[in-house]
């Protein structure tokens, strides 16, 4: 059985990417009008959100989503219990699944810095739909290619056992 300690890096990416909202939401806190623009029309804002409600609308999700990351790690390892997850993909898999939930984290990290920095500063970032379509991009490369290489991992197991 795979011990819990052992497994922290099965949701790191969730965690630090909590870790980062909270830190980025401290700096800018002070700096933070009471009423934060957070919808752009042709480069000009036109919604408001008061600085409470707009930091809640987005920490909330970062904390559901870390716990996610908790959850499925913890659901997959209870369900793994009685088989020997050492000897299989699992192993390789449960990282992954565990992390998964920080791509939604990380377009909502960006989204956070881009709103304060504009509140802020009066400075935008490339619009929240390029970025979040990139990470989504990226994300499907880097799971298409960790899921080739397990299922070839899994052949190559496969035609090894019967050989023996």
């Amino acid at each position: 059985m795979v011990s819990i300690s052992a497994n922290i890096q099965d949701k790191i990416l969730p965690v630090i990417l909590l870790f980062i909202s909270l830190i980025l939401t401290a700096v800018f806190f002070h700096q933070l009008p009471a009423q934060l623009a957070y919808h752009f029309q042709d480069s000009s804002p036109d919604k408001w959100l008061s600085r409470g409600a707009f930091i809640t609308w987005l920490l909330v999700p970062q904390v559901f989503f870390t716990l996610l990351a908790f959850i499925v790690v913890r659901v997959i390892l209870l369900s793994a219990r009685y088989w020997p997850v050492e000897n299989t993909t699992m192993k390789r898999i449960l990282p992954v699944m565990g992390n998964m939930v920080a791509l939604p984290q990380i377009i909502l990290t960006f989204t956070m810095l881009d709103i304060f920095l504009y509140n802020a500063y009066q400075t935008k970032l490339v619009p929240v739909w390029v970025f979040a379509l990139v990470i989504m991009v990226l994300g499907v490369i880097v799971l298409g290619m960790f899921f080739i290489q397990t299922i070839r991992q899994v052949r190559h197991q496969q035609i090894k056992t019967r050989q023996e």
